[in-house]
């Protein structure tokens, strides 16, 4: 893993999709408040009541309930700055790089160009089940993986303590950058070949496909509040872009494409593009 550094920044680079902020004019996403209504928060935010309608899948009579959460559409750009790819925009924007060339009425395939400017789309939620308001409740183990959480800015914990992505003995343990060693960003876990790869939080997959040589065939997910997983050396991906996967929901099976020498799963955490060492936040046995 220590080879190819524009490579392993592709990967390195972590979804980083804006949160609420305390300005309502620039917020991606708003926790509806006791008393308001939908008239009023598109005020608030000064985006068309219509578009808020389209971008939740709200139904007539358009009413809204206190703690719910809205998709605020908003329009972003990116101008593709220098050695950019369209993996690393998509990972910097936590939109899955098919739908920003859908967007943009370009080939998925084809690289991006120095200077060129991107429309990033908004990516709605599904149209909420209808439920008549459940009392408060405990929050779920791992938080509402959408592109715009609501996660608190100041959180420096992962939405939930990840499960393992498969059992077995660490052949190969995480080794911090900037040290007199070699450093490695993840763990290796040998296990059999075609062994299931579990999602270790809920998330949304952001890139499922071949990753860099070393890498191999990669799913990475995104869990909120800029935590990401990814889960290399698989010998096939069961998941897509876009995806919203639960705990413990199979990705792929373990294989030995990229640097694998064996059957293994190479496995990551990050926040806000930082390899952290996985073990500090797997559960328990």
């Amino acid at each position: 893993m220590q080879r190819a550094g524009f490579a392993l920044a592709l990967l390195a680079a972590v979804a980083a999709p804006l949160l609420a902020e305390d300005d309502p004019k620039i917020a991606t996403e708003y926790v509806v408040k006791a008393g308001e209504t939908l008239g009023g928060i598109a005020n608030r935010v000064e985006v068309p009541r219509v578009l808020i309608i389209e971008a939740n899948g709200l139904k007539s009579p358009f009413t809204v309930r206190a703690g719910q959460k809205l998709v605020i559409p908003r329009r972003r750009t990116h101008t593709v700055g220098e050695d950019e790819t369209g993996l690393g925009i998509a990972l910097d924007h936590g939109v899955t790089w098919s739908a920003i060339a859908a967007a943009n009425g370009l080939d998925p395939k084809k690289p991006v160009k120095k200077g060129q400017q991107l429309v990033i789309p908004t990516i709605a939620k599904a149209p909420p089940v209808a439920a008549a308001p459940a009392p408060a409740a405990s929050p779920r183990a791992a938080p509402d993986p959408g592109p715009a959480p609501g996660a608190p800015k100041s959180s420096t914990q992962p939405p939930a303590s990840f499960g393992w992505p498969v059992k077995g003995e660490i052949r190969r343990p995480f080794a911090a950058r900037g040290g007199d060693k070699a450093f490695h960003d993840g763990i290796d876990i040998p296990a059999a070949k075609g062994t299931a790869a579990r999602a270790a939080a809920a998330g949304t997959v952001i890139y499922a496909a071949q990753g860099p040589k070393e890498y191999g065939l990669t799913v990475i997910v995104h869990h909120g509040s800029r935590w990401t997983t990814t889960y290399s050396f698989l010998d096939r991906i069961t998941v897509k872009d876009g995806d919203k996967v639960k705990a413990g929901e199979r990705i792929g099976l373990v294989g030995t494409s990229g640097l694998a020498t064996e059957p293994q799963l190479h496995f990551e955490v990050r926040r806000n593009r930082v390899a952290l060492d996985p073990v500090k936040y797997l559960q328990k046995d």
